[in-house]
């Protein structure tokens, strides 16, 4: 346990360094709290709030692994130290984590021997690595001009279709134009019967 009076003594220049990163307890706090505004006062407070739990789990912790006669602070010291110190609700959560971070090193490991019983160079991986993306590179770049082939025949379509029927209207427009003419311009031819009745006048 930490010593009462070291707590009401003022921090020292090497704590004020100590600190978590400022950006990763904005992303949390904007996680959190994604619809509240929070000032720059209340995460400078969060932040000091962090590193003091932070530095009270450690100092439990390296406490529970001195009584043990341990040299590395493991796991289980910690959860020991959440424990003693009352954050028993934070254990569970703790746990797994724990267990995430064991299948994520588990599975870093398979990797990794899986790599070294394939007997290839680190030098020949990378090269691979390497061509596979160029190649992918060439096939979005090859995908990416068929689209633009696309979009261009289908505007040159629609403005061809676009042009035909201006065109059709046209000619609508000047056929019906003349039919009109040609009716209004007929005159009838009479008749020889008009011409009869037009001589017994006389």
């Amino acid at each position: 346990m930490s010593n009462p009076q070291e707590e009401l003594l003022p921090p020292n220049a090497e704590d004020d360094e100590l600190t978590l990163p400022r950006a990763s307890i904005n992303k949390i706090i904007k996680e959190l709290v994604p619809t509240v505004r929070v000032a720059n006062e209340s995460r400078e407070l969060i932040l000091n709030c962090c590193s003091e739990f932070i530095h009270l789990i450690s100092s439990e912790a390296n406490e529970v692994c001195n009584q043990r006669s341990k040299k590395t602070i493991n796991a289980e010291h910690v959860l020991e130290a959440l424990d003693r110190l009352g954050f028993r609700d934070y254990k569970q959560e703790a746990e797994a984590v724990l267990h995430d971070c064991k299948e994520v090193a588990a599975k870093r490991r398979r990797q990794s021997t899986r790599l070294e019983n394939l007997g290839i160079p680190e030098e020949e991986l990378l090269r691979q690595q390497q061509e596979l993306f160029a190649k992918a590179r060439e096939e979005q770049a090859r995908e990416e001009q068929q689209q633009w082939m696309s979009m261009q025949a289908a505007a040159v379509q629609q403005s061809n279709a676009l042009i035909q029927r201006q065109q059709t209207d046209v000619a609508g427009v000047g056929g019906g134009g003349g039919g009109s003419g040609s009716s209004a311009g007929f005159v009838s031819k009479p008749s020889e019967d008009d011409d009869d009745e037009d001589d017994d006048d006389y």
